[in-house]
């Protein structure tokens, strides 16, 4: 017993790291074998603020039956068994990448005794029956709509939350904002197509504000049973055959293709072609000081940047009012225009005018140039 003790001891910090490393890899194993919740945006398995888990108890409590399903095939059997059991069915569909095509859209249509869509884009609504059409966007500053006309759900539900929402038009609007075209609610006169402008309406963190639980009840809980619909990968219709470069390409490029190319070789002929080799030769070159001025105030010039120029003139001043006036190299903006004020019997104020002014244009700077070189010949004369 001693010599594990004595053993233990010897090796005690690595016996502790063993230890911290053992339940370390525990915990992480079990945290990895919980089930992880649905994070899926509007899922009624999913109970954060973009879930609809209790939009979905709400439908269930009213005596709605209601499944969630995530591709068509799935969506399709459960119409069926539903119809087969006598009970009518409302589809609420929810295809936020656009995965589904017209056919497939036209045959879930016609499949289901109601259809609500949520927001949808434009391939979605060139599926969808009824004339329904985008309307442009709800301006941020407007953070709710009062229902605008005589359609019952609308009108007993009341106002809605409208933040982030999508406008759109149809054979029926409503929920229109003030001065705007299209509605945050739009379908088709038989009330069969359906369609909301805002995901916000059916989320767990809008749906108590306003009316918008009422709205979801009554336009998702119309039937006894309710197919939550959510698109995933596996309802993107696959091609029949790979599609070519020539069907991918613009109907243009079959006549201005050929001709892009040729001058492109006329290009690189062009630009690839030498004289001979290039030949190094070092050449004493002396710039002047004054050339290389001049050709720094074109590029200023040439670029129209004033505000540069103004800084460089500005600290060029400073600079050598600071050697006329010894004030040594770390003198700042303050001590030199206090020294030049004095030196020449005027005040701070005086000085400061001058050289702290900010011309905006090109002709102001010249103005402020000439008295820039003003003040520093009177410096030095004095």
């Amino acid at each position: 017993m001693s010599g594990t003790t004595a053993l233990l001891r010897r090796h005690r910090t690595w016996a502790i790291l063993g230890a911290v490393f053992i339940a370390a890899l525990v915990l992480t194993a079990v945290l990895q074998l919980q089930p992880r919740g649905d994070r899926t945006p509007l899922s009624i398995r999913n109970p954060a603020p973009d879930g609809a888990r209790a939009a979905a108890e709400i439908l269930g409590r009213h005596g709605v039956a209601v499944e969630q399903q995530d591709s068509l095939d799935a969506t399709v059997r459960a119409l069926d068994a539903a119809r087969h059991a006598g009970e009518g069915t409302t589809v609420l569909l929810y295809d936020r990448n656009g995965y589904l095509g017209r056919d497939q859209l036209q045959y879930l249509g016609g499949a289901t005794d109601r259809l609500v869509v949520l927001t949808p884009r434009l391939n979605t609504l060139q599926g969808l029956t009824g004339g329904i059409v985008q309307a442009g966007v709800v301006q941020e500053r407007t953070e709710v709509l009062a229902p605008d006309c005589v359609l019952p759900d609308p009108a007993a539900a009341g106002t809605v939350t409208a933040r982030n929402g999508y406008l759109y038009d149809g054979e029926v609007v409503c929920y229109t904002p003030p001065g705007g075209q299209g509605g945050l609610y739009a379908g088709s006169e038989d009330g069969r197509t359906v369609v909301l402008g805002s995901t916000e309406i059916l989320s767990n963190g809008a749906l108590a504000e306003d009316g918008n639980a009422a709205l979801v009840l009554r336009s998702l809980g119309a039937e006894q049973h309710l197919v939550w619909y959510l698109p995933g990968l596996s309802d993107v219709p696959a091609a029949k055959e790979p599609v070519t470069l020539d069907e991918l390409a613009a109907p243009w490029t079959h006549v201005l293709g050929p001709w892009l190319a040729f001058v492109a070789l006329l290009a690189m002929f062009w630009r690839g072609r030498r004289l001979g080799p290039l030949v190094f030769e070092p050449l004493p070159v002396v710039v002047k000081a004054a050339e290389t001025a001049e050709g720094r105030a074109r590029l200023y010039h040439d670029a129209r940047a004033v505000d540069r120029a103004t800084e460089v003139l500005r600290a060029g001043t400073l600079i050598r009012l600071a050697r006329t006036l010894r004030l040594g190299p770390d003198a700042g903006a303050a001590a030199i225009i206090d020294a030049a004020g004095r030196h020449l019997g005027r005040t701070p104020e005086e000085i400061g005018h001058v050289l702290n002014a900010t011309p905006r244009a090109e002709a102001e700077l010249v103005r402020w140039a000439q008295e820039l070189d003003r003040l520093e010949k009177e410096v030095h004369s004095r």
